[in-house]
């Protein structure tokens, strides 16, 4: 390991010893101005890197804005809900092997399990037969099911709901707030 390590280790010194060589003649010709330059110069690169990848942290961490949630395929939609999970504190588990739509599993500190069904828009309810419910059934609460969707739900798709039982309906502007931050517990009509 050290030898794969070595030849870049060596090339980082290399240039940390150039920048200060470069700076301290600079100093000798120019004076102060050119390690404040250097400094002005770092100051704004960093700020230009912070910057850049402010977005991308956020989104890590699990929070969108409504503008990058609309720009989200199923694909990315179910990764953005994966991490508001995590950020809520469920702990998503992984996909079930062969499965044809896209769903997102989680489960909290308190047993509860959850799986989440994704609506892309105009198209009808998924699964509008009751939920399969797999694994251990005697030792685990009962399964709750989310559907998201970015657009409004009609008063069909809410009496589907209702009928169901243990399934909640995540609109447009349910899902802009809980990718903003509010954790999902404090959305409406959820548990």
């Amino acid at each position: 390991m050290l030898r794969e390590v070595l030849p870049a280790l060596a090339a980082v010194v290399v240039m940390l010893c150039a920048v200060v060589a470069g700076l301290a003649v600079g100093y000798r010709v120019a004076g102060i101005a050119v390690p404040l330059g250097a400094l002005a110069v770092l100051a704004v690169a960093a700020s230009a890197a912070v910057r850049r990848h402010r977005p991308l942290a956020r989104r890590r961490l699990g929070f969108y804005t409504p503008e990058e949630i609309a720009e989200l395929d199923t694909q990315g939609l179910a990764l953005a809900v994966s991490r508001m999970l995590r950020r809520d504190g469920w702990r998503v588990l992984p996909a079930p092997k062969g499965a044809d739509r896209v769903r997102v599993r989680a489960r909290d500190g308190r047993g509860q399990r959850l799986e989440v069904a994704f609506r892309p828009v105009a198209e009808p309810l998924p699964d509008e037969d009751a939920p399969s419910r797999a694994g251990r059934r005697g030792r685990s609460a009962p399964t709750l099911r989310l559907v998201v969707h970015r657009g409004a739900f009609s008063r069909r798709d809410v009496q589907w709901a209702r009928r169901q039982g243990g399934v909640r309906l995540i609109d447009g502007s349910c899902l802009g707030r809980w990718a903003h931050g509010t954790p999902l517990d404090e959305l409406r009509d959820f548990p």
